[in-house]
């Protein structure tokens, strides 16, 4: 709950402050969280909320991606806020060099050798990466690995 307790107290300085873009990413992640909350039956962990946010994220840098390929600057800076925003309450993302590394040492543990032995690479990399990397980028990087 302390992660919906923040984001109370950033709506309270939002709507202080006149903020109209930061009330309205906070009203979102808000809806988001309480709908999951809904959906699932309790309250969300630490980890679920996470999760959750990690969603929201993502949804907002595919969005990006499809205003600038629609040639939609005037949204584009307002979304790289709200993404700016959202980033604040999640966990330092890892850089391809850091995902790399670890890719190497459960590629050695797990004694992957090919293409067939993706799907065990992945199941044990991924909890190790969770809300810390683009699962695009870790599929990505996987399967060059792999050859």
């Amino acid at each position: 709950m302390a992660l919906l307790d923040e984001l109370n107290a950033q709506m309270k300085a939002a709507m202080i402050a006149k903020d109209k873009a930061t009330l309205t990413v906070v009203r979102s992640l808000k809806s988001a969280i309480v709908n999951e909350q809904i959906k699932v039956g309790h309250d969300l962990t630490s980890d679920e909320e996470k999760s959750v946010l990690a969603t929201q994220l993502k949804q907002r840098k595919e969005s990006v991606a499809e205003f600038k390929k629609g040639g939609r600057d005037d949204l584009v800076a307002g979304t790289a806020a709200e993404i700016t925003f959202i980033e604040q309450f999640l966990p330092a993302q890892m850089d391809e060099a850091e995902v790399s590394a670890l890719i190497d040492q459960v590629i050695q543990s797990t004694h992957a050798s090919g293409k067939s032995d993706f799907g065990t690479v992945m199941k044990a990399l991924m909890p190790q990466v969770k809300g810390r990397a683009d699962g695009a980028m870790v599929n990505r990087l996987v399967k060059a690995k792999l050859g």
